[in-house]
């Protein structure tokens, strides 16, 4: 069905399945909520304006272009396996704020439309994360399975994850998968309620599973993906168990995509995500993403 790979293998076509997309549901907000109570996510084809996207990619390539990561044209997001980045931008973090903070980028992650799907999602007015979590994620990367509770419910657990392709991303191109129904696996959502990554220390190792392979055959789940075409989002909660696929492009595109998380605006703000100079995770600031790194160095795990 996909040309997945997990981990340098193949992933069985019996433990894969494919996103539902919600897009008929886009005006019905109590069926948008169900759907999310349900299943865990709400997947939604071509949710954002085309244009708005083609320009955040352009804009957000352009800059890796710059440095020597990203072939001409830009928009493609062909890498050239070299950088210049650590000697050209010297601050690694500041320059990713910068592209992060890029104002086509910004008009599709805080713009009207991912909003009000928010709003909906969350039936009352909704705010977006200052701090975003933008990844250009070239040939071997990959994100192991974990949930987001860790990382973001300090202040409140009422937050959504948006999850945004920025262009085409296929299954070949190591996009976002979620776990079937691991919202509802009691054991594991009820070891991260309540759970700080950066407070809880000892807890580090149960936020992240290294082979999605096994731990869907031993769940009997599957890994629920798609091709993803720009400007499509899934949206899910804290406590939805997923990761992202090896890219094994064979054209050695980067896949360029992005998260940002909405909450209630009445519930408290967590500074770490808020306000004009977010420190992130760790209080490292964007210094501390791996979309910091020049493309041509390791991603680390956390």
């Amino acid at each position: 069905m996909f040309d997945a790979v997990a981990n340098g293998r193949s992933v069985p076509g019996d433990l894969l399945g494919e996103l539902l997309d919600s897009r008929s549901l886009i005006d019905d907000s109590t069926a948008l909520r169900e759907r999310l109570s349900r299943d865990g996510y709400v997947f939604l084809s071509g949710a954002l304006d085309d244009a708005d996207v083609a320009l955040a990619r352009e804009e957000a390539f352009g800059r890796l272009r710059d440095v020597g990561e990203i072939r001409e044209p830009a928009s493609e997001g062909i890498t050239t396996g070299e950088s210049k980045r650590r000697d050209m931008v010297g601050d690694l973090g500041a320059f990713w704020r910068s592209v992060s903070e890029g104002a086509a980028l910004r008009k599709v992650t805080h713009g009207k439309r991912l909003r009000h799907l928010a709003e909906m999602l969350l039936g009352e007015p909704a705010i977006g994360q200052d701090f975003l979590f933008l990844r250009a994620a070239p040939v071997g990367r990959a994100t192991g399975i974990h949930c987001d509770a860790p990382f973001f419910t300090r202040m409140t657990d009422r937050v959504l994850t948006c999850w945004l392709a920025l262009g085409p991303v296929p299954v070949t191109d190591g996009p976002l998968f979620v776990i079937e129904n691991s919202h509802k696996f009691d054991d594991l959502v009820s070891a991260m309620k309540g759970f700080d990554l950066m407070r809880d220390q000892e807890g580090r190792k149960a936020t992240a599973v290294d082979d999605p392979i096994q731990f869907v055959r031993v769940r009997g789940a599957r890994l629920l993906t798609r091709n993803f075409a720009p400007g499509d989002c899934l949206i899910f909660g804290m406590y939805t168990f997923h990761g992202a696929f090896d890219n094994h492009s064979r054209i050695n595109r980067a896949r360029l995509t992005c998260d940002v998380r909405y909450q209630p605006a009445s519930e408290p703000l967590d500074p770490r995500y808020f306000g004009p100079e977010p420190t992130g995770t760790t209080g490292a600031g964007y210094g501390e993403l791996n979309g910091a790194k020049p493309l041509t160095e390791p991603w680390h795990v956390r």
